[in-house]
């Protein structure tokens, strides 16, 4: 089943964000490789595809795991959170109905 992972971010966490970006960027790779994730990305602060120092807000991914369980063990692990860049993740079930 897919699975929902909001996550926001702390203020002012743009430097600890590109920091921990590699990592961050290496799991969701691995979902990619495992054909599992249906999207990832970040939320800009402002209207733009490149918000500059404005940074993001947050990030959303939306990917297939065994039960909500399990989504939610990956998002608890997340590099992001370990440096700072999240400070809360919600996890719930995503049904896709279109396209």
């Amino acid at each position: 089943m897919l699975y929902m992972i909001y996550s926001t971010d702390a203020e002012n966490s743009l430097v600890k964000r590109l920091a921990a970006r590699p990592a961050h960027l290496a799991r969701l790779e691995e979902l990619k490789q495992q054909g599992r994730l249906f999207a990832a990305g970040p939320l800009p602060a402002i209207d733009s595809e490149d918000p500059g120092e404005a940074g993001f807000t947050g990030s959303l991914v939306i990917a297939e795991f065994e039960n909500l369980e399990s989504a939610q063990q990956w998002a608890s692990v997340d590099p992001y959170i370990d440096a700072g860049v999240y400070t809360a993740s919600i996890v719930k079930p995503y049904k896709r109905v279109l396209p």
